[in-house]
């Protein structure tokens, strides 16, 4: 029988400067050389903080292995001296599930430098690449080779496919092809134990018993520590289409999409779901951003479709269901672009909706999913509570109307102190979140657990749910060494005792 660890033991160590120099540093040293350890406070700190929403934390060490082979030993050095893990990709994340906590009870494992493109295998479709791998890399050597590679997200410039994968990232394009987890053909995984699984074999048919690499997608890196990936490519679109169109209502945009998606089928990539005050809060902190449209509207659908063969081909079938959305009411105003600029520009409104809602003082943010026929209902029934509790406040809502992903960030009132606001987070997430789990939804559809969700958990899960979550837990981590407390909080895995 094994037992969990507590954080006396662990923290014990890691604050007693020399044993942890002996112990700890001086061995993984051996292993990683000078270049893969970073011991100065000022060096750490910006792997210490998250770029939004101030989650912050505090270690001893951060160890910069160079391969899976060296963060293999590296793990094996503190399963064996009870040291507690945070693996951290590009810091990109949204729910501090890449911050360790802060008193030093914890080191920092990054892949930065694991950061190689493996193998390309055309024939396969499939690339293999280190777990340290930028998004956007990953990309253009797909497109290189004549391939795509479709998972799409704001941060792809920084942020890792480890992490990515870690926390099943969706983005803009996971109504076509999935959210990250449709678009993994293998993984390698360091265990908590420093044991390697190697599971990329890349296959499109393995049924010879679980699918384990599915166990480690969205684990946040409580399981253990993703270091490869094999993952799918397609087909390169050779055409793009992209319009933005005005619709009355959130109902109304369903209803197009359906009929949409009945006409054009999988050639439609993304479609997002805007109000009308995030175009006004982009425009007014973006002078790059312009109304595409003469008119006002309430509602909006950016909407891309992508092919092959001819883009005039793919304009006239989005211009056939657009005129049958404009005589059935569903729309009532649209703009096709004409160019990459025209397309761009249009994406730029999307992309601008975030940073002109922070600008906007404070901000309630919910990454939630319902069914797509409750969405409608969802936004009206959290409008109406939120309006009768806080007066003033004002709806935000935006997001991936394809998967029912809506960042529901409701705004304060204007010219109110944002300090006030602020203490209101606890109970509007609670309006919120209850509206989402009477509609069957999710209260974090794309950016996970992390140390955000973890205490809300427990209310929108059900026992029998949180129980065979804390069992995956403890049987592959028994000492709760990866990523202590973020997703699951101790008490939970505690509960379920009994053997690992």
């Amino acid at each position: 029988m094994s037992e969990i660890a507590g954080t006396e033991d662990s923290s014990g160590l890691l604050r007693d400067p020399a044993r942890f120099a002996r112990e700890v540093l001086e061995p993984i040293r051996a292993v990683v050389g000078a270049r893969g350890v970073i011991t100065d406070r000022d060096q750490m700190q910006p792997l210490m903080v998250a770029w939004r929403d101030g989650w912050s934390g505090r270690v001893p060490l951060v160890v910069q292995p160079a391969s899976p082979s060296e963060l293999a030993e590296v793990v094996a050095i503190c399963h064996r001296t009870r040291t507690p893990i945070v693996p951290q990709g590009g810091n990109t994340g949204l729910t501090g599930a890449s911050q360790p906590h802060g008193d030093d009870s914890e080191i920092v494992i990054s892949t930065t430098r694991m950061n190689r493109i493996r193998a390309i295998d055309l024939d396969n479709d499939t690339i293999t690449v280190d777990a340290g791998c930028v998004l956007a890399t990953i990309q253009q050597a797909a497109r290189e080779a004549g391939r795509l590679f479709p998972l799409s997200l704001g941060a792809e410039g920084s942020c890792q496919i480890g992490g990515n994968l870690s926390t099943n990232a969706g983005g803009v394009q996971a109504l076509r092809y999935g959210t990250a987890r449709n678009l993994v053909a293998g993984l390698e995984v360091v265990l908590p134990d420093g044991r390697v699984w190697n599971g990329l074999r890349g296959l499109r048919k393995d049924n010879a018993g679980y699918d384990l690499k599915q166990v480690f997608i969205g684990a946040e890196g409580t399981l253990g520590i993703i270091t490869g990936a094999t993952l799918k490519l397609l087909p390169l679109p050779e055409a793009t289409v992209t319009a933005f169109l005005a619709t009355p209502s959130p109902s109304h945009a369903v209803a197009w999409l359906r009929r949409a998606k009945a006409a054009l089928g999988e050639a439609i990539t993304s479609c997002e779901l805007m109000e009308r005050a995030c175009i006004e809060v982009a425009r007014k902190h973006n002078d790059r951003i312009q109304d595409p449209l003469a008119s006002v509207h309430p509602w909006y659908l950016l909407v891309e479709l992508t092919g092959q063969g001819a883009s005039e081909a793919l304009e006239e079938r989005l211009l056939a269901v657009f005129e049958a959305g404009l005589e059935a009411r569903e729309l009532v105003d649209g703009v096709v672009a004409s160019s990459a600029a025209q397309a761009e520009a249009l994406w730029r409104i999307r992309e601008g909706a975030p940073e002109g809602q922070r600008l906007e003082g404070a901000s309630f943010k919910h990454d939630v999913s319902v069914p797509i026929s409750q969405v409608d209902r969802f936004i009206a029934e959290a409008n109406a509570a939120l309006a009768q509790r806080f007066p003033g406040i004002r709806s935000f809502a935006f997001g991936h109307l394809g998967d029912g992903n809506i960042h529901y960030n409701p705004i304060q009132a204007e010219g109110e102190p944002a300090e006030t606001w602020q203490g209101r987070l606890p109970e509007v997430n609670r309006i919120v979140h209850d509206i989402v789990a009477r509609l069957g939804g999710s209260i974090t559809a794309e950016h996970g657990v992390g140390r955000l969700r973890i205490a809300e958990i427990r209310r929108y899960k059900s026992d029998i749910e949180l129980e065979m979550m804390a069992r995956l837990k403890r049987c592959f981590d028994p000492l709760n060494l990866m990523n202590p407390g973020k997703l699951l909080d101790s008490g939970l895995i505690d509960a379920v005792g009994g053997e690992a």
